[in-house]
C-alpha cells in the first residue's frame, strides 16, 4: 500500500510539472538509476533554418546615446586645456583690380564722350581741292576765322552783343593763320581783313570779300595764293559761340594799356586788368575805335586769343569736369570746320598753342584808297621772306615781326 501510495504521487509530480528539463533533474536527483523515459521514435528531430548563402553577416552594433556627451565631457569631467585659437583667414583685397576696373570705366566714357563730341562738330567743304593748288608745306597750318555771324541769335541777344543787325552776307571779322612746327614755338599770325590782294575769279579786292564772295572756301584759296602755304585746317566760330565760350570759362583776363570806348561795339573799358565777360570780349576784339585802328584790332585779338586759350588749357578748368564738358560742349557747338578735320584736331591745335607763341602780323606797307574803299598794302619784300621762312618751317626773322 506505501509502494503504491509513492508510485501515484511520483506519478502525480512528473504530469503536474511545466518544464521536462526541471522534472528530470527531480527525477535524477531522487532516483539515480532510473532512467528519464524516452521520447517517440516518430518525432523528427527539428534543425534551425539555414541562412542564405549570399547573404552577408550582420554584426550587431552597440547602441550609441547621441544625447549622451562623449567620455571626458561631462559635468564631472575635469575642465580641458584651453585650445589656442585658430588664425581666421583674412580675405584678400585687390585695391589695384578696383583701380583698373575705375581706369577702365574712365577710357571707356572718354572715347564715348570723345565720339559724341565729334559728331556733335559742324562740317563744311572748306578745303576743297581746286586747279593750281600748290604743294603741301612742311609743319602744320590752320585758319582760323571769326564771322560776324548772327545765326540762331535772337533780337535781344543781337542787342546785349552789339552786333548792329542783319548786314547781308555773311563776312569775317578775324583772321588769324596758325604755323605749328614740327619743333618749337607755334606761330600766330593776323592777316588784316583789309589786305588788298589778288581773290581767284575776282580780281584784287578786300581780304574779307573773298568770304563774302565765295565763302570759307574761296578764303582758304586766296590765303593759299597770297602767302604760299598750304592751308590743312580750317575752324571758324560766329559771335554767339564766341561769347558763350567766354562766359563758360567764367570771363577772360585782360591787360589794357589805354581806355577803349566804343558805342558801335558795346564796350566802354577802363585801362589796367580786368575780367571781361562774354558781350565785352565781343566787344573787345571786334573794335577798331583806337588810334591805330586796324593794328590795335589785331593785336587785342592775338592778346585775347592767348588769355582765352591759357584759361581754357589751365589744370583748374582741365581738372573740373562741371566746367569742361559745358566748355567742350559750348566750343564743338559753335564751330565750323572742314570735312576732314576732328575733334583732336583741334584738341591739337590748342595744346600747340597753349604756352609762349610767337605773335605778329603781316608786314604792312601802308595804305591805300581803291575802288574797294581804303585797303592795307603789305610790304612785298618783307612780306615775301616773312612767308618763305613759314614754308620752309622756320622761325620768322626778329626784324621781320610787328606788333
Amino acid at each position: 500500500m506505501r509502494r503504491d501510495g509513492r508510485r501515484d504521487q511520483n506519478r502525480l509530480a512528473y504530469s503536474q510539472s511545466p518544464e521536462p528539463e526541471q522534472a528530470t533533474r527531480r527525477y535524477t536527483t531522487k532516483h539515480p538509476t532510473q532512467q528519464p523515459p524516452q521520447r517517440a521514435q516518430h518525432a523528427p528531430t527539428q534543425q534551425p533554418p539555414q541562412r542564405a548563402q549570399h547573404a552577408p553577416t550582420q554584426q550587431p552594433q552597440p547602441y550609441r546615446d547621441e544625447r549622451r556627451p562623449p567620455p571626458g565631457r561631462g559635468r564631472n569631467a575635469p575642465p580641458r586645456a584651453p585650445q589656442p585659437e585658430r588664425p581666421r583667414r583674412r580675405r584678400k583685397r585687390h585695391p589695384f583690380r578696383w583701380f583698373l576696373v575705375i581706369l577702365l570705366v574712365l577710357i571707356v566714357g572718354m572715347v564715348a564722350a570723345v565720339v559724341h563730341l565729334d559728331n556733335s562738330l559742324t562740317r563744311i567743304d572748306a578745303l576743297g581741292a581746286y586747279e593750281g593748288r600748290g604743294a603741301d608745306t612742311p609743319g602744320t597750318n590752320w585758319l582760323l576765322v571769326g564771322s560776324d555771324s548772327r545765326a540762331g541769335l535772337s533780337e535781344e541777344q543781337e542787342q546785349e552783343l552789339a552786333t548792329g543787325g542783319e548786314v547781308g552776307s555773311e563776312r569775317t571779322d578775324t583772321i588769324i593763320l596758325v604755323h605749328i612746327p614740327k619743333s618749337g614755338q607755334a606761330t600766330l599770325v593776323s592777316l588784316p581783313r583789309d589786305s588788298y590782294v589778288s581773290i581767284p575769279g575776282f580780281g584784287r579786292d578786300k581780304l574779307n570779300a573773298s568770304f563774302s564772295l565765295g565763302g570759307p572756301t574761296l578764303l582758304v584759296q586766296t590765303v593759299e595764293g597770297a602767302t604760299g602755304l598750304r592751308i590743312d585746317h580750317y575752324a571758324q566760330i560766329g559771335f554767339g559761340g564766341f561769347a558763350s565760350v567766354v562766359d563758360t570759362l567764367g570771363g577772360i583776363d585782360v591787360c589794357l594799356d589805354a581806355p577803349i570806348s566804343d558805342p558801335l561795339a558795346g564796350i566802354d573799358l577802363p585801362a589796367g586788368c580786368q575780367t571781361l565777360d562774354g558781350p565785352q570780349s565781343l566787344g573787345f576784339v571786334r573794335s577798331r575805335a583806337t588810334a591805330l585802328a586796324d593794328i590795335d584790332r589785331m593785336n587785342n585779338q592775338r592778346k585775347f586769343m592767348a588769355a582765352l586759350l591759357k584759361k581754357a588749357t589751365s589744370a583748374g578748368t582741365l581738372a573740373n569736369p562741371f566746367t569742361l564738358w559745358p566748355l567742350a560742349t559750348d566750343t564743338v557747338g559753335s564751330l565750323k570746320v572742314d570735312e576732314g578735320d576732328h575733334l583732336w584736331h583741334l584738341g591739337s591745335l590748342g595744346w600747340a598753342m597753349r604756352g609762349d607763341t610767337v605773335n605778329t602780323s603781316v608786314p604792312i606797307g601802308g595804305f591805300e584808297d581803291t575802288d574797294s574803299g581804303n585797303v592795307l598794302l603789305w610790304d612785298r619784300d618783307r612780306a615775301s621772306r616773312f612767308f618763305d621762312a613759314l614754308a620752309n618751317d622756320q622761325q620768322i626773322p626778329e626784324d621781320l615781326r610787328t606788333g
